[in-house]
């Protein structure tokens, strides 16, 4: 289970790491325009954002490949 993964960009980093560092880049509007999801525009906040990004597939797949697409 501890296999190195060079290829994987997301090695090592949480959800909560990427999240944080999205916010911290584009803030919680320019987060929403480029993911389009309510919880990133109704009353936003790291601890709502994880519960719906870890129950929603689809949503996590556009997060984190933004986060690929901004820091990579």
């Amino acid at each position: 289970m501890t296999q190195q993964q060079p290829n994987n960009p997301l090695h090592g980093l949480s959800l909560e790491k990427i999240l944080t560092r999205l916010v911290e880049h584009y803030g919680w509007s320019g987060l929403h325009a480029e993911v389009r999801v309510n919880c990133f525009s109704n009353d936003p906040s790291i601890k709502s954002s994880l519960k719906f990004l870890r129950k929603t597939q689809w949503a996590r797949d556009k997060v984190e490949a933004l986060y690929i697409n901004t820091f990579s």
